[in-house]
């Protein structure tokens, strides 16, 4: 049994490699190592991404797990620069009342565009802030963290198609009844739809032209 395991040529007479008398421990391995050892070199490290940005990898058993892409939407200023625009204009035609917190959420909106990314990585939906993509902590309405799987998601909309102002989304990880979020668009509307129909399933709403 043990002469079973063991690969050929095990001992090699040191003579043979420039020595003189004794024995040299040549090759130790079993042939189950050696096969499993010989499985594990033709792991692939190579990634190549496919027509849908999905990442394929070879495994050590041979098979291939797919893996998304991370996908971050670019930043969209339009909101926070029309919301601007809109309080201008009450301020210059001396409504100052409404231009007041119109204005404000205008800056609100500017300022988390600078910051606020939506990352969609191969499980799940996050919020992060920074260009480092830093973590955005709990969230302050509901608790949790902001990160929500697209397996729980049970409804996704975009409005408006043509000038995408918010997304919403109602999901069952916060709890399971189901839980509403809604967002500003502050992101590209045409990547996010995109994303949102690739990972989350499609929607009601069409897409942004």
């Amino acid at each position: 049994m043990a002469s079973a395991l063991l690969s050929t040529g095990l001992f090699v007479p040191l003579k043979n490699r420039g020595e003189t008398g004794g024995f040299c421990l040549w090759n130790s391995r079993s042939s189950i190592h050696g096969e499993l050892l010989s499985k594990a070199n033709l792991v692939k490290r190579e990634i190549s991404s496919d027509a849908r940005g999905r990442l394929v990898i070879a495994s050590v058993l041979g098979r291939k797990v797919t893996r998304r892409e991370t996908v971050v939407p670019d930043p969209d200023y339009r909101i926070p620069v029309v919301l601007l625009g809109m309080a201008g204009g009450l301020a210059y035609t001396n409504n100052l009342l409404p231009a007041a917190p119109v204005g404000l959420l205008g800056l609100l909106l500017l300022f988390q565009t600078t910051r606020v990314r939506f990352v969609f990585d191969d499980e799940a939906l996050e919020v992060k802030v920074g260009e480092e993509l830093q973590q955005s902590g709990e969230n302050v309405f509901v608790g949790g963290k902001n990160r929500w799987k697209y397996s729980t998601f049970v409804n996704w909309e975009l409005w408006w198609p043509n000038f995408p102002v918010l997304v919403y989304f109602k999901e069952t990880q916060t709890k399971p009844e189901g839980q509403v979020h809604f967002f500003p668009v502050i992101f590209n509307g045409k990547q996010l739809y995109d994303v949102m129909v690739e990972r989350a399933g499609p929607s009601k709403t069409s897409g942004p032209k």
